[in-house]
């Protein structure tokens, strides 16, 4: 589907004068998502949020399956719409996924790239349609709590039940098509042999407990992008919201600013 047929939720705050930064979120997530890096920068970044089509207030995507190219797309658009040529850009899980891709094929559109959790290729196929039949079949209740746990290790659940309450509550927002067509993007997507066209300056920040996309799996994807550095936080999959402080001071030195 077009990008021009997807409305979508864009957010923009800061001074328009400062460089800007588009923050892309997780499947089954927001631009909420990101809500804890936004105190500490906005003073340093025009920030530029959205919802992936189907997530949080973005209209749902309309059809059955999607790929990284036509979110990628969307994203460029949300630039535009903003007069915004080129941007840094953090991605997170399938928010890096869609920045990867910007990355290689739109370069001129991408200042500094930071990729979180994420990979150029996740196998095996067969895992994503089982959860896209589940989430048709069920909606995503079945999948909040199985998410909840991949998402977040036990000790922070523990600690922080509020925050992963939220999470889970826009989980559970979250269009089940447009959560299957969004898993059919990530069960398709092989960019491996593309990764060394990527020229923008790189950081990668991986999770110590992530099972879904483990440090070593990014530290083969720093190996095949060049200059590309590799920075492991105590965290699971959502290492932006377990290790808010960290995540957030890594980013920022990556962009050329101390907070």
């Amino acid at each position: 589907m077009s990008n021009a047929a997807i409305e979508l939720d864009p957010q923009s705050r800061g001074d328009v004068d400062r460089p800007p930064l588009l923050l892309l979120h997780a499947l089954g997530s927001s631009l909420a998502m990101w809500d804890a890096q936004v105190a500490a920068l906005e003073p340093y970044f025009h920030l530029v949020r959205y919802s992936l089509r189907g997530h949080g207030a973005s209209a749902r995507a309309g059809v059955e399956e999607s790929d990284i190219a036509a979110l990628a797309a969307d994203a460029c658009a949300v630039l535009d719409r903003l007069g915004i040529e080129r941007a840094h850009w953090c991605g997170l899980s399938l928010g890096g996924m869609v920045a990867m891709r910007a990355a290689i094929h739109t370069p001129g559109r991408v200042d500094r790239l930071v990729l979180a959790n994420t990979a150029a290729h996740m196998p095996p196929a067969a895992a994503w349609s089982e959860r896209m039949a589940l989430v048709r079949h069920g909606g995503m209740e079945p999948l909040a709590e199985p998410t909840m746990a991949r998402w977040f290790t036990p000790a922070f659940r523990q600690r922080a039940p509020c925050e992963v309450g939220r999470i889970r509550k826009i989980f559970l927002g979250t269009d089940p098509a447009s959560y299957a067509a969004a898993c059919a993007a990530i069960r398709d997507l092989d960019l491996r042999a593309d990764l060394a066209r990527i020229g923008a300056p790189t950081l990668l920040l991986a999770g110590a407990h992530d099972a879904g996309v483990p440090p070593a799996r990014m530290a083969e994807m720093q190996a095949a992008i060049c200059g590309a550095r590799l920075v492991t936080l105590d965290a699971a999959h959502l290492s932006n919201i377990e290790a808010c402080a960290e995540f957030t001071a890594a980013l920022c030195t990556h962009l050329g600013v101390s907070p």
